[in-house]
C-alpha cells in the first residue's frame, strides 16, 4: 500500500516531536515537508539531516515546494492565530488539515471518542492536551449516566509550556470547555490549566470531576477503565493513578449553580485522577502534555489516510 504524503507546519517542539513520530512509527504516512518560519530552528535543521524537504517560508513556501500537489494531509503545530491564516491559504488546494492548535475551525476530535464521525471534514481540531487527556473520561462516564457538570484540571510542567502554549491560554480553556460539553457529553463544562514550576519537572497530571445522579458505580468504573485502555493504544504513557472515587454531595454543598439533576434527586461526585508520561521521542518524558497531542494527531492522520481496520 502506498503511503499518504503529509506536511508538518511548525518546526517547534510539537512539530519536531510529531516529525519523529511520523518517521519512526507510521507505516501509512510519508513525511514530504517540514515547514517553519525560522531558518535557524532546530526542527528544520533536524528535518534536513533526516532527509525531509524543508522550507522556512511558512505555508506559502510549502505551496511553492516541488511535490506540493502530492501532499494529502497537513498537520498544523503552530498557533491558533497562525492556523487560521494557514487554513485560508491551504483550503483552496483541497488539503486535509489536522489542527493541533486551539483555533477550532473544524470539529473537535478525540481519537478514542469520535474520530469516525468526522472523517469527511476538511479540517479537524485536536482540542488541547488537557482535552485529549480528560475528554475520554468524561465521555466514559456519560456513556453510563448523564453528566450534569464536568470539570477538568490539567497540570503540566512549566518547562513543557512553550511560547505557543502560553500565548493560547485563553483559547486553551475555552476550547477545552466546549469540547468537554460537545465531545465529552457534559451538560456544562469547565477547564483549568496549571503550569507547575516544580523542579525536577513533573509529568502531566489531570483531574476529572463529574457531577452525576444515582448511577451504577461499578459500570462507571468499568467504562473509565475501558476508556483508559483505548487511549493507551496510541499513548502508552497514559494511565489511571488510583481507583475511581465516588462521593455523595451533601445537601448543604453549594453546587446548585453547577448542576441541578432533573427531579431534584441526589448528586454524586465522580473523581478520576490521571497522569501522562511522554514517550520521549524528541521531547523529555515529563512533557506528556505535548506527547498526547502529537500521538493523537498521528492517530487521526493515519485514520484519514487508511481504513480503520488497517490502522488497527
Amino acid at each position: 500500500m502506498s503511503r499518504t504524503k503529509v506536511a508538518i507546519i511548525g518546526s517547534g517542539n510539537i512539530g519536531t516531536d510529531l516529525m519523529v513520530k511520523v518517521l519512526r512509527l507510521s507505516p501509512h504516512l510519508e513525511l514530504a515537508a517540514m515547514v517553519g518560519i525560522d531558518p535557524a530552528s532546530d526542527g528544520l535543521a533536524r528535518a534536513g539531516r533526516l532527509g525531509v524537504p524543508t522550507t522556512s517560508d511558512g505555508v506559502r513556501g510549502l505551496v511553492a515546494m516541488p511535490g506540493f500537489d502530492e501532499i494529502g494531509i497537513a498537520l498544523d503545530a503552530t498557533s491558533a492565530a497562525a492556523h487560521k491564516a494557514n487554513d485560508t491559504v491551504l483550503r483552496p488546494y483541497g488539503k486535509r488539515l489536522v489542527d493541533l492548535t486551539p483555533a477550532a475551525i473544524g470539529p473537535y476530535v478525540v481519537p478514542s471518542v469520535n474520530l469516525d464521525a468526522h472523517l469527511d471534514a476538511p479540517n479537524v481540531n485536536m482540542v488541547t492536551c488537557g482535552g485529549q487527556a480528560t475528554i475520554p473520561i468524561v465521555a466514559a462516564v456519560a456513556r453510563v449516566t448523564p453528566v450534569h457538570y464536568g470539570e477538568i484540571v490539567a497540570s503540566i510542567a512549566s518547562r513543557s509550556a512553550g511560547p505557543g502554549t502560553r500565548a493560547n491560554i485563553d483559547e486553551f480553556t475555552e476550547t477545552t470547555r466546549l469540547a468537554v460539553e460537545q465531545v465529552g457529553g457534559a451538560a456544562r463544562g469547565k477547564a483549568i490549566i496549571v503550569l507547575n514550576p516544580a523542579e525536577p519537572p513533573m509529568i502531566m497530571r489531570d483531574t476529572v470531576l463529574c457531577l452525576v445522579g444515582e448511577a451504577d458505580h461499578e459500570a462507571i468504573a468499568a467504562s473509565v477503565a475501558a476508556a483508559v485502555e483505548a487511549v493507551q493504544a496510541y499513548v502508552p504513557g497514559y494511565r489511571l493513578k488510583q481507583r475511581v472515587q465516588f462521593t455523595p454531595v451533601e445537601a448543604g454543598e453549594p453546587v446548585h449553580t453547577l448542576a441541578a439533576p432533573p427531579g431534584g434527586g441526589p448528586l454524586w461526585r465522580v473523581a478520576v485522577f490521571l497522569e501522562v508520561e511522554g514517550a520521549a521521542h524528541y521531547l523529555p518524558s515529563y512533557a506528556g502534555n505535548l506527547d498526547i497531542m502529537t500521538s493523537a494527531a498521528l492517530r487521526v492522520a493515519e485514520r484519514l489516510a487508511v481504513p480503520a481496520e488497517v490502522v488497527a
